[in-house]
């Protein structure tokens, strides 16, 4: 099966068209690791993933390398996050390493309490 793609996200910016936030603006939705697909995201240059443990233990996410250019890799293997912390990983400092042919960027969840959102930050 293929891998499961998050759609990225574009935060709300200082100058909200119109000046005004309206309820529910700046909500950032999550989506559940798919442990047996495992996930993917369109990669732009921009993106910025959250990584949000719902659980109550600690569950590992990993992030899977692609070869740069001298042919290196090195994933990113079953980083530990507590049970209730989020982390952020940015991917806004260049493709190298981590950009797969297809033009995502791979990574997997140990469990589905750990819940992904990938902002695409555009300033």
């Amino acid at each position: 099966m293929p891998r499961t793609n998050i759609s990225t996200q574009v935060p709300a910016g200082p100058y909200p068209a119109g000046g005004t936030v309206s309820a529910g603006a700046l909500k950032i939705n999550f989506t559940a690791a798919d442990v047996s697909n495992m996930n993917e995201f369109l990669f732009t240059g921009k993106e910025v993933l959250l990584v949000t443990n719902s659980g109550a233990s600690p569950y590992t996410v990993t992030f899977t390398s692609a070869p740069d250019e001298h042919g290196r890799t090195d994933d990113i293997a079953a980083y530990s996050i507590p049970a209730g912390e989020t982390h952020a990983f940015s991917f806004r400092q260049g493709s190298a390493g981590w950009l797969q042919s297809d033009g995502h960027v791979y990574f997997q969840g140990s469990n589905a309490a750990l819940l992904f959102a990938i902002l695409t930050v555009n300033n």
